[in-house]
């Protein structure tokens, strides 16, 4: 018996704009629109504040859910404040 398409093909899922993103690929966006400084000041976590780079980040982020969470409520939000920016 075969299983139906719906369990073989991945959900999608176009209103999560995190679907897809990988976290190397968030962190370095964070990175570009604010500036290390300016991610260290939002989420103070020493692998933003003290000699920070995009794989010293991963590296805690991946052991830290409580970080990674809050990194990602910051993509977030840099998301809409993009979009309210654009929106005329």
């Amino acid at each position: 018996m075969t299983e139906p398409i719906e369990t073989l093909t991945p959900r999608m899922q176009p209103r999560n704009p995190l679907h897809g993103m990988t976290l190397e690929s968030i962190v370095t966006a964070l990175a570009d629109h604010y500036g290390w400084e300016g991610l260290g000041e939002r989420i103070p976590v020493r692998c933003f504040t003290h000699d920070p780079s995009v794989a010293s980040s991963l590296k805690f982020l991946r052991k830290t859910p409580w970080a990674r969470d809050k990194v990602e409520g910051l993509y977030l939000f840099m998301l809409r404040d993009i979009r309210r920016a654009n929106t005329p």
